[in-house]
């Protein structure tokens, strides 16, 4: 009989360690459904849904404008003073055709904006059911594209809140907001407030991520059970930004650099980001209050294989032994009828 093999070092480390091993867990999850695959469609989407944005702010910024002449008259006053010659000129005639088709760009910007954020949020669903292991019944295409864009309503309004809660934890504008509360020097609490502004923008990172772990999947899950991921991813997203800043700021002095730095770093910075929410989904859902309980397999079908051999018949011992079975019971029936009997008297 062969002994069990030895489990392996990693084997040995996971049940040692708790961490180890539902990181592990999670690893798996993520490249069983193909994490990477979903990240670069999120990446994808997100840099396609861009220029529809862009086309929607150029009208916002046309619409603003034109209803206000002086700031109009003020910035291509700027622009003569700054730009000399027919480029300035050609700016400014740009500047004015922007705002003259402001209407056009705005719904075209609209509509491709709808289409492009539609695509971007059907793919990030679908991202994150597969880390849930949701195997959902496919549902009614239009019921489906109105959910889908509800929640790419309530996503946009939290990514506003949170780059505006984001900007509000700048050092200079807490300055501003302490000067307006009667704080007019705050000498001596410059690191204060750094630290301060970490923290907050932590905790809206956190906020944000968790909500998307646990309300983005087709089937919502617990959001007590995505805080956790939600914190890591958080903390990760935290030191990713403070490493990429000076990355970007390294690589944007040349000529190079600075005309392709924007993009790529724009998409290495999706593409980092959806890897994490969606790692960090991974992680959520191989924790061990939310892990299934594996079903239980259908036994092996019996095997019936009736066995047919040549009857030898009765050996001499087992018919002598049943010879004299048969004669004790005889004698024995004999005895009893002749007690049975009834006697009558001679004569």
């Amino acid at each position: 009989m062969t002994e069990p093999a030895k489990p392996g070092r990693l084997d040995r480390l996971r049940a040692r360690y708790h961490w180890l091993d539902h990181a592990v867990r999670a690893g798996q999850r993520y490249q069983t459904v193909r994490g990477d695959f979903y990240a670069a469609g999120i990446t994808y989407f997100t840099i396609f849904a861009l220029f529809p944005l862009l086309m929607v702010g150029f009208a916002a910024a046309g619409f603003a404008l034109a209803s206000r002449p002086h700031v109009l008259a003020d910035i291509e006053s700027r622009i003569k003073a700054t730009v000399s010659g027919d480029f300035g000129q050609q700016l400014i005639g740009l500047i004015d055709s922007a705002i003259q088709s402001r209407t056009s760009v705005g719904v075209i910007g609209l509509a491709t904006a709808a289409w492009a954020g539609l695509g971007w949020i059907a793919n990030l669903r679908e991202a994150l059911s597969q880390m849930w292991d949701q195997r959902g019944q496919q549902q009614n295409f239009v019921r489906t594209k109105l959910s889908d864009l509800l929640v790419l309503f309530s996503a946009f309004v939290a990514i506003i809140l949170t780059i505006a809660l984001t900007a509000l934890t700048d050092p200079s504008v807490m300055t501003k907001a302490l000067q307006a509360v009667g704080i007019p020097h705050p000498d001596g609490l410059g690191g204060v407030l750094r630290l301060v502004s970490l923290v907050m923008s932590w905790a809206v990172s956190w906020l944000l991520f968790s909500w998307m772990i646990a309300r983005l999947p087709r089937e919502s899950v617990s959001f007590h059970s995505s805080l956790r991921a939600g914190l890591m991813a958080a903390v990760a997203f935290e030191i990713f930004k403070l490493v990429g800043s000076i990355y970007l700021r390294s690589v944007v002095h040349g000529p190079a650099g600075a005309t392709f730095g924007p993009v790529l770093g724009l998409m290495v910075f999706a593409y980092i980001t959806a890897r994490l929410v969606l790692f960090a989904t991974a992680w959520a859902a191989t924790s061990k209050d939310n892990l299934l309980p594996e079903p239980a397999g259908a036994p092996a079908p019996a095997i019936i294989s009736p066995r047919v051999g040549p009857d030898d018949g009765l050996s001499a011992r087992q018919t002598v032994a049943a010879m004299a079975v048969g004669a004790a019971g005889a004698l024995g029936l004999s005895r009893i009828w002749r007690r049975g009997r009834p006697r009558y008297p001679r004569g």
